[in-house]
């Protein structure tokens, strides 16, 4: 039987050893955990982590986060970990996420294979080296221009980013939604982690980093409004990002979408994004 163990100030350096052997599909959990530490508050991007030990090796994590979320990286004792962060933390579960075989696992373990989900996903994760990026020519043109949101954007942005659950992420356009996309803009634009296209002065597109590390970034929230669509404006946006990235020193990125989102699929492989073979799992609740 495993050691388990729930993390403290002090076990990063295992925690991350552990997170490098899996990089591609512990973004939240790495970027997460360096924003905010080992300490579960209750703050932004806080939790409590839970780690089986072998040997005294981490050989498995699974984080129940601040809003709600469980995050597994356990390719063995999931069943150990998860019952034991959910209890440990005390928090209401409103989602789930991590590889796609484990968190179906972590759906049955908890009980709730049958509780009516927002999204329910087994989704395609690709990957860049950005050494690679293709650069799409409206950009290298400066036809159209990437760059930080000004403040008085914010508030289209947020409207952006209630369509976008809405539409992308099967949610219900309520006050509590309207107020959690206030706070990610708002979190977004202090940590300049998302970018819009700008194209004869008018905003166009849009994209933001959901994890963030000094050598790779996870790419979320890319959003184009319809009318506007068809025009390139999605791969400008990303790879404007990208750069941004790469000009501090990022190597990589990764990014995952939906098999039906063909749209979505070849935006990312005209910049260069091929699929790794795995699989993201992303399961949200109705509330």
């Amino acid at each position: 039987m495993p050691t388990l163990r729930t993390l403290q100030p002090g076990d990063e350096v295992s925690l991350e050893e552990f997170l490098l052997q899996h990089s591609d599909t512990s973004m939240f959990l790495r970027s997460n955990w360096r924003a905010a530490g080992l300490l579960d508050q209750g703050a932004r991007f806080q939790g409590t982590y839970v780690a089986a030990y072998t040997n005294e090796i981490i050989v498995a994590v699974a984080a129940h986060f601040w809003n709600g979320m469980v995050v597994v990286q356990a390719p063995v004792h999931l069943s150990e970990v998860v019952q034991a962060v959910v209890a440990q933390s005390g928090r209401a579960i409103s989602g789930i996420s991590g590889p796609a075989a484990q968190v179906e696992a972590t759906k049955r373990v908890l009980g709730l294979s049958n509780r009516t989900t927002q999204l329910d996903e087994s989704e395609i994760l690709f990957s860049l080296t950005l050494q690679d990026l293709q650069i799409p020519q409206a950009l290298a043109t400066a036809k159209v221009q990437c760059r930080l949101p000004h403040s008085e954007e914010l508030e289209l942005l947020t409207e952006w980013c209630v369509v976008y659950n809405v539409k992308a992420l099967q949610g219900t356009d309520t006050p509590s939604l309207r107020s959690a996309c206030r706070l990610v803009i708002e979190a977004c634009q202090a940590t300049a982690m998302h970018w819009v296209l700008v194209a004869e002065d008018t905003l166009v597109s849009y994209s933001a980093f959901n994890a963030n590390l000094p050598d790779i970034v996870q790419i979320g929230g890319v959003w184009t409004p319809p009318g506007l669509r068809g025009k390139g404006y999605a791969k400008s946006v990303v790879a404007g990002s990208l750069l941004a990235a790469r000009s501090q020193g990022v190597k990589r990125a990764i990014l995952f979408t939906c098999h039906h989102n063909q749209a979505a699929q070849a935006v990312y492989r005209g910049i260069g994004f091929l699929p790794t073979g795995e699989k993201y799992g992303l399961v949200l609740f109705e509330s």
